[in-house]
């Protein structure tokens, strides 16, 4: 940087009788903003008057062998030195900050401090204490060297305050940096946090969403087609006609299950009673097959009674008739088909044995 000189250039002579000799205007250069001219003429340094119109024909401009470009406004100047850590192949940078402004042009320019950070820089690398502040330490121990060096900075520029002839210098802040290689590495493993940590959040944010979805789900396809009718998603007509063709296929599958519980009733009751109609038939041949006195009559309606008055018979053809079987032998056996007036226990099965010849 061009900081305090900004220029240097060399004027001729200027030719002329005394009363006519002007310098041309080209021949010195414009100046910028919050800068001086300061003219060599002879072994002087003299600066222009400040605030004044410039003029050609000023004996300081018409003798001038040179002229300097002095900027005066105050400027913070950063000065960089590279210091060790305890590893030989990691340093730490530390980057020093001085608020500067020139007081006197005319030693500035005869000093020629074009560049103010090579006087700053032979400042900072006269601290031989300062490279013992870091060398301790790792790379990745940063915050504690910013500290140390922060403090014998600010111990270092008050025991041997940086002077820079013609200017005001004034330490201000050190900072340390990581070499490029670390800030490198950070900087990756940084992103890749910052990575696994969307990816992770991602994550979270779709199990919510499933389990916000599970939830409206199980409320039933009504409450989802309400949310999906408000987020503008489903179209109410059509929502309207897929309900009533759902009611319609629910209710005539109720009603088929209807019929096929009325239809298994059916054969169920049919089938209960072609088995009672088989078990009294097999009950009668039995008792026809028998010696011993049966009453069919009262046989009948024992049976009709319990059946509640409902026989059937399942198998094919006409229901098979029953012979009567031969008398009990010692008596003369009343009809089978009578109404067994006769005796008291007339119509009923005296023993179980009779049944079973």
């Amino acid at each position: 940087m061009n900081y305090p000189v900004v220029a240097e250039h060399v004027l001729g002579a200027v030719q002329g009788s005394w009363w006519s000799r002007r310098r041309r205007r080209d021949d010195v250069p414009p100046l910028p903003p919050g800068a001086v001219y300061v003219f060599r003429v002879g072994g002087n340094y003299r600066q222009f008057p400040e605030g004044m119109v410039f003029d050609p024909s000023h004996p300081d401009v018409l003798d001038a062998s040179s002229v300097s470009l002095v900027d005066t406004r105050a400027r913070m100047v950063e000065v960089v030195r590279s210091v060790p850590s305890v590893s030989e192949a990691d340093n730490f940078t530390v980057r020093a900050s001085f608020a500067c402004q020139v007081i006197d042009p005319t030693v500035v320019a005869r000093q020629g401090v074009i560049d103010v950070v090579v006087p700053l820089c032979a400042y900072l690398a006269g601290d031989s204490e300062l490279p013992r502040v870091s060398a301790g330490h790792r790379v990745e121990e940063i915050n504690a060297v910013r500290r140390e060096v922060s403090h014998r900075m600010t111990a270092y520029s008050a025991i041997v305050p940086p002077r820079v002839a013609g200017m005001s210098v004034e330490f201000v802040s050190a900072e340390v940096h990581a070499s490029e290689d670390l800030r490198n590495w950070e900087q990756t493993m940084r992103d890749e946090r910052r990575s696994r940590e969307l990816l992770r959040g991602q994550r979270d944010f779709e199990t919510q969403d499933t389990h916000r979805i599970a939830e409206l789900l199980s409320q039933g396809s009504d409450y989802a087609d309400a949310f999906g009718i408000a987020r503008e998603r489903i179209d109410v007509p059509e929502a309207a006609a897929r309900i009533h063709r759902i009611s319609d296929e629910e209710a005539a599958r109720r009603h088929r299950a209807a019929e096929e519980d009325r239809a298994h009733v059916r054969a169920r009751e049919t089938a209960e009673q072609q088995m009672r109609g088989e078990m009294v038939i097999t009950l009668l041949r039995q008792m026809g097959a028998s010696e011993n006195y049966v009453d069919y009559h009262q046989v009948l309606e024992q049976v009709l009674k319990e059946s509640g008055g409902q026989l059937a018979y399942g198998g094919d053809g006409p229901v098979p008739a029953v012979e009567a079987g031969p008398g009990r032998p010692g008596g003369d056996a009343p009809r089978r088909t009578g109404g067994g007036l006769g005796r008291p226990n007339d119509g009923f099965v005296k023993d179980e044995e009779d049944l079973l010849d």
